[in-house]
């Protein structure tokens, strides 16, 4: 059994709700121009008490709660994550004490930007498949807010936080994974220097450039793989960074934008906790039902990309 199936999701918001409204107070912006531009409406940001590790540990006790299982039974724990607040412990080493996973698995961060939720999957599938076990616990989770230059409106009005959590098992379901990186800064977010933290910079006509390639190069790869249609997929869950950005590739594939499941218009762009929010909320929803074939898309700084079509079944354990 080489490929992974998902059995669980937990998810985690952060308290302070920050509307167009609010950001128009703070830069010279207006709900109309993010909305039209951006498909955003809300994001949350962290309060002073939040951090991407509190929300990583929320989520991750949510979804292992619903699974079922027993901490002793998770095989290794990876959180997908550019904003943790600590160069160490990692977010997942927090996350595995809290949780009081096993001491004799592995527990670590990964940083793919906004693909790092499936880069996170692939070293799981990995992990699993090298050390032995049968269960994983993936992680994405962000606090972009404390990574943004309030004062650039080309930035702020884009990011939020949050954390979704997923578990996986080893299983002979149908499975593909797609990743793979083009090294480019047209999206930077700088680390600790001289003079303190870089904000958040983008180059918004490249990245949407970049992902309008990225995202169908993906949903073609996996689909190919698995030798499956898109009819045969019940959900397409993408990064959810511009509602423009997926509206382009849904016509692109003259495909059902129904299939196209949206959330940033309450949430923004969280990066790496993007599409394990939305699977999140698509399972709490009863909108993703046992035995159901799903894709998921990433694209993102670095500049990476990665794709993934999974099977999600609670049930089948």
């Amino acid at each position: 059994m080489s490929g992974l199936q998902l059995i669980a999701t937990g998810g985690a918001i952060p308290g302070r709700t920050v509307t167009n409204e609010d950001l128009s107070r703070m830069v010279d912006t207006s709900d109309e121009w993010i909305t039209s531009r951006t498909g955003i409406r809300t994001r949350h940001w962290c309060t002073e008490d939040e951090s991407a590790a509190t929300l990583a540990i929320s989520a991750a006790k949510q979804a292992l709660a619903r699974s079922g299982l027993a901490p002793a039974q998770i095989g290794c724990c990876i959180c997908a994550t550019l904003s943790a607040p600590d160069a160490t412990p990692s977010v997942a080493c927090q996350v595995q004490a809290a949780l009081g996973l096993p001491e004799d698995r592995p527990a670590l961060d990964v940083n793919a930007a906004c693909s790092g939720f499936l880069y996170g999957i692939a070293v799981a599938r990995g992990l699993l498949t090298t050390l032995g076990g049968q269960y994983a616990l993936v992680i994405g989770c962000e606090a972009l807010s404390r990574l943004m230059d309030p004062a650039d409106r080309s930035t702020c009005v884009l990011f939020g936080d949050g954390a979704g959590a997923a578990i996986f098992q080893l299983s002979g379901t149908p499975f593909a994974l797609t990743l793979g990186a083009r090294g480019s800064d047209v999206l930077h977010a700088g680390g600790p220097n001289r003079t303190g933290s870089a904000p958040i910079t983008m180059d918004g006509k490249a990245v949407f450039r970049f992902a309008v390639d990225a995202l169908p190069k993906c949903l073609h790869t996996v689909l190919d793989e698995t030798q499956l249609t898109l009819d045969d997929l019940e959900w397409v869950v993408c990064h959810q960074a511009n509602s423009r950005i997926i509206d382009h590739c849904v016509r692109a594939l003259k495909a059902d934008p129904a299939k196209f499941y949206k959330n940033m218009d309450r949430h923004g762009n969280t990066s790496a906790a993007s599409i394990p929010v939305a699977l999140n909320e698509l399972a709490e929803n009863g909108q993703l039902q046992p035995g159901q074939l799903l894709a998921c898309i990433g694209f993102g700084g670095g500049l990476t990309w990665g794709g993934m079509i999974v099977e999600y079944d609670p049930l089948r354990r």
